[in-house]
């Protein structure tokens, strides 16, 4: 295909700039062809069809002349910054027309591929005004994501023929894991932490630092009342204490192979990455220090540790555009590096696949090693369609062998896990839902129990 070919063609497919027939001045042309073949029965000239076909060009072309030039127009696209994925936000773009003449336009901008959104846009102009209009956009795949052009077709005021243009406008737009979760805990953290119809203590009686005096309540523990308080006041009052602040948490994420497993939203890798952030914010929310290291066959990220809630934004901006490797998760590899760079002790929290990491002999190793110094949790998705044929009745013969091979699996990683446990190194799973939730309610458990 010649270049000129390729610009043709490129302009039908709103990529290119131009003039294209609209499919009204299509129609006017068909319908010429069908009154001049009806009236070919009747010795119609050709000098006759030639000439009509050509005055209907003509007039169509002065048209044009009352359609704004492309210096008359300017555009603008208000892009965010940055998008969470699978979040639906709203892209505003302003056109500006400096001319004298009203037109209709179509747009569509050129977003990835990966975006879900719905082009063209349909809209009005008027003379010498500036007109908005938004469309919406939903980013499913985290990424760094560069947009440089926008398509704009604009039509005379007869309607007969489209002038089309592309605007170079660079944005740069980073698709970022959903926060909705970690929003939800720093919004309202107690209410956050309610699982399984439990409520997490907030701390244990007489453990950790003080935080505040304040009115005794039914069901606090009178060894804490505040006696020359509540002598000065004349009511009764309490301390209330808090976890210590200041501990070290370091968040492990796994990268390899079977973290991209699909799941109901995303895959594991997505979950996980939105749990570590929870996790994160709750830690340092309460003051504690954060360090996250991203690995699968290499450690692909690491940021060490430290406190505040700006914080969370080094976090976030280190490892948004982490994604799944083909190769298989070297723990061993990652276990020994976390020993050089972590000397103070710290809670380990290991995002990954239970299942997995159960048969890495040559990681227990180096757990038992790490076990010395810190405290080690390791936060899994649980196998849904492993505990679906758990639980389905087995009244087919298939379904019967489906359960069984399904059961057995269930007590070898039990067996595993329990082998594993025995040496300190805990091991939960939960449901994709719940696992932000998990990992914090365990996170603020530990910490509670002063297990540090």
């Amino acid at each position: 295909m010649t270049k000129l070919l390729k610009s043709l063609w490129g302009r039908f497919l709103f990529q290119d700039s131009g003039i294209l027939p609209t499919k009204r001045l299509l129609f006017i042309f068909v319908l010429l062809s069908f009154i001049f073949f009806l009236s070919s029965f009747w010795g119609i000239s050709w000098e006759s069809i030639i000439a009509v076909n050509l005055l209907v060009l003509i007039v169509s072309l002065f048209d044009l002349f009352f359609t704004p030039k492309k210096k008359e127009l300017s555009f603008r696209r208000y892009m965010p910054i940055e998008m969470e994925r699978g979040i639906s936000y709203q892209v505003p773009i302003e056109i500006t027309n400096h001319s004298t003449f009203s037109f209709n336009f179509q747009i569509i901008d050129a977003v990835p591929q990966s975006f879900k959104t719905a082009f063209p846009l349909y809209g009005k102009a008027e003379k010498e005004a500036m007109v908005h209009t938004t469309y919406e956009a939903i980013a499913p795949i985290r990424g760094k994501y560069e947009i440089k052009k926008l398509y704009f077709r604009y039509t005379s005021p007869l309607g007969l023929w489209e002038k089309q243009l592309t605007t170079e406008m660079i944005d740069m737009v980073k698709v970022i894991p959903d926060l909705s979760e970690t929003k939800r805990y720093l919004e309202n953290a107690q209410a956050f932490l309610l699982h399984e119809g439990l409520k997490i203590r907030k701390h244990q009686n007489g453990v950790g630092e003080f935080s505040k005096i304040r009115n005794y309540v039914v069901g606090d523990d009178p060894r804490k009342i505040n006696w020359r308080q509540t002598a000065k006041l004349r009511e009764v009052m309490t301390n209330e204490f808090e976890p210590e602040h200041g501990k070290y948490v370091t968040v492990l994420i796994d990268c390899g192979r079977m973290m991209g497993a699909e799941l109901k939203k995303g895959n594991r890798l997505e979950k996980s990455l939105e749990a570590a952030l929870t996790v994160s914010a709750a830690a340092l929310k309460k003051g504690d220090y954060v360090s996250v290291l991203a690995f699968s066959k290499d450690v692909s990220v690491f940021v060490p540790a430290a406190k505040g809630m700006a914080h969370l934004q080094t976090i976030l901006q280190a490892i948004y555009n982490i994604q799944v490797d083909a190769s298989e998760s070297n723990y061993a590899e990652v276990l020994h590096y976390l020993e050089m760079v972590q000397k103070k002790r710290s809670l380990i929290l290991l995002f990954s696949d239970v299942r997995t990491f159960l048969h890495e002999e040559n990681a227990l190793l180096y757990l038992k090693r790490i076990r010395q110094r810190h405290l080690f949790l390791m936060i899994g998705i649980e196998d849904q369609t492993l505990i679906k044929r758990i639980g389905m009745e087995p009244d087919e013969l298939q379904k019967a062998m489906s359960k069984s091979i399904a059961q057995q699996q269930m007590l070898i990683k039990k067996r595993e896990k329990l082998k594993w446990e025995k040496q300190g190194l805990h091991m939960i799973e939960a449901s994709e839902e719940n696992l932000a939730t998990s990992a914090v309610s365990y996170y603020i458990d530990i910490m509670n129990r002063n297990l540090l």
